[in-house]
This record gives structure tokens, C-alpha cells and sequence, in this order.
């Protein structure tokens, strides 16, 4: 087995963008969901409610910097906001964030129809990962909901569009909004779930737990237009504590790794 893909999300609830590879950090993978979206006082903003987000982008510079665009062109510049006052913000276990400024917002506001602000997490080592989701001691993550990484197989891909009405259209991967794709095995679809440990390429992962899907996968990354799938089939199927579930959550373990470990398309996948 092995990575097809690796992505970075630097906004959550952006749309993502490939990479041929990426560092490994211990909240995750080097730029990914640093930065978010928020109402005026503070809660999060995401494209649950918010469609038009995943019609956004953003890139990181090399300087760090943001550039953001949308599908009719429009692009803004927004740096680290490294000077800010702090600003609270209801994401769990991190009580405040830096705010990008005036002209983020406004772009923002103006691209999904709503007041918003864009803030900037300019510490992941403050937020833990929650115990209830497979969190340890030390485990720390960045703005996304649960674990550092999302890894998704394609073989398990696979089986779910074998499952869905044979009339609807074939569901693509990124619904899921992973970071690491695997071919995976094709005679054993959804094996990921029960793997303990995950080695890709020189560094080691622990799976945390599997991931509990929302509506946001119903969205089509394309159309923006909402559905029933894949939550209809996977209800049917991978149903258990009153959710569905696609994927599992990763931790780096990061104890021997190369001070600049990464992954890449092409590494190699270990199970245990």
C-alpha cells in the first residue's frame, strides 16, 4: 500500500489543495487549519452552515502568508497576524485566536453572505486533543475538529460507491476532507479501522479513533449543492453509537523521527 495524495487545508472548511508532500508536526500536517472562520462574537463559522466557504481557497507562501481566492478570481493577500490582540474565539479548548483584520473579513463576509471575521491559531501546542476522541496526555491539534491528521483509504472509497443506488453519480473522495489518501487493499476495505499504529513512509502514526461523519460530506466540493449521500449509505452500513463513520483519525508519533519528518505522495504504508 501506499499515499496517493496528501492535502493541506489552511482555512478550515476551505477547500483543500494537493501536495506532494508535507512536514509532520505534532498538531498535524505543516499549514493545515491554522486559520478559521468565526461569527462577530467569537463561534465558529464552518460550511455545515455555510456552503460557500468550500467554493474558497487558500494557499501558504513561503512566508507564511495567505493567499485567498475564490472562483471568479478574486484573491487577497492576508499575513500571519503575529502582532494582534487576541481575540476569543468558542472553539473547544482554545479560548482565543489572532484576528486577520479588516480587509479578511470584509473578503470573507462578501463571499458567503454573512458577517465573519478570520482568525489565525498562532499557537497549536495550547489546544489538546479531546481524551473522548482517543486524546493522550500531550496529544495537542490545531483548529480541526477532533485529530491532528484525517487518513481515508480508497478501497474503502471504493466499497461505499458500490454500496450507493447504482443511478447516483460516483461520490468523490475529498467529501471527506482527508489529508492523507491510501490506495489501501482492495480485498479488505475498511481494515484501517482496526489498525492500532500506521507507518507512512519514516514516520509512525497512532490511529485514534474513527472518524464520525457530518452533513458537511452531503455537500458536492464542485457544486456546492446538498444531498443525502454518502450519510444515507453509510448509515445503512458503517452505523454504530447512533453515528456514521468514514475514515480514522491519526496522531504523530514523533519520538525518533527526523527533527524535519514529512510525508509524501508515493511513501509506503505499514499497518501496527
Amino acid at each position: 500500500m501506499q499515499v496517493t495524495r496528501v492535502r493541506i487545508h489552511p482555512v478550515k472548511s476551505f477547500a483543500g489543495t494537493d501536495v506532494p508532500s508535507a512536514r509532520v508536526l505534532p498538531w498535524g500536517l505543516d499549514g493545515d487549519r491554522r486559520w478559521a472562520v468565526v461569527d462577530p462574537g467569537g463561534e465558529p463559522i464552518t460550511a455545515r452552515e455555510a456552503n460557500g466557504l468550500l467554493g474558497l481557497t487558500a494557499v501558504m507562501g513561503e512566508d507564511r502568508a495567505l493567499m485567498l481566492s475564490d472562483r471568479d478570481g478574486g484573491a487577497l493577500r492576508v499575513p500571519e497576524p503575529t502582532d494582534a490582540a487576541p481575540v476569543a474565539v468558542g472553539f473547544s479548548r482554545q479560548g482565543s485566536a489572532l484576528p486577520a483584520g479588516r480587509d479578511a473579513d470584509d473578503w470573507v463576509s462578501a463571499r458567503i453572505g454573512r458577517p465573519a471575521r478570520l482568525v489565525w491559531q498562532p499557537d497549536p501546542r495550547v489546544r489538546s486533543v479531546n481524551p473522548d476522541h482517543g486524546g493522550l496526555p500531550g496529544d495537542r491539534v490545531s483548529l480541526a475538529d477532533v485529530g491532528p491528521l484525517l487518513l481515508v483509504s480508497e478501497s474503502s472509497m471504493a466499497q461505499l460507491n458500490r454500496w450507493t443506488d447504482d443511478a447516483a453519480p460516483e461520490l468523490d473522495i475529498l467529501r471527506f476532507r482527508p489529508n492523507l489518501i491510501i490506495d489501501g487493499d482492495s480485498d479488505a476495505p475498511f481494515a484501517e479501522d482496526s489498525w492500532p499504529f500506521v507507518t507512512l513512509g519514516a514516520v509512525r502514526f497512532r490511529v485514534s479513533g474513527v472518524c464520525d461523519r457530518c452533513v458537511m460530506t452531503t455537500i458536492d466540493p464542485d457544486t456546492l449543492a446538498r444531498g443525502k449521500e454518502p450519510i444515507r449509505t453509510l448509515a445503512k452500513h458503517r452505523r454504530w453509537d447512533g453515528k456514521t463513520w468514514f475514515g480514522v483519525w491519526l496522531v504523530p508519533d514523533l519520538d525518533g523521527a527526523p527533527a524535519d519528518a514529512v510525508v509524501r505522495a508515493g511513501d509506503a504504508v505499514v499497518p501496527g
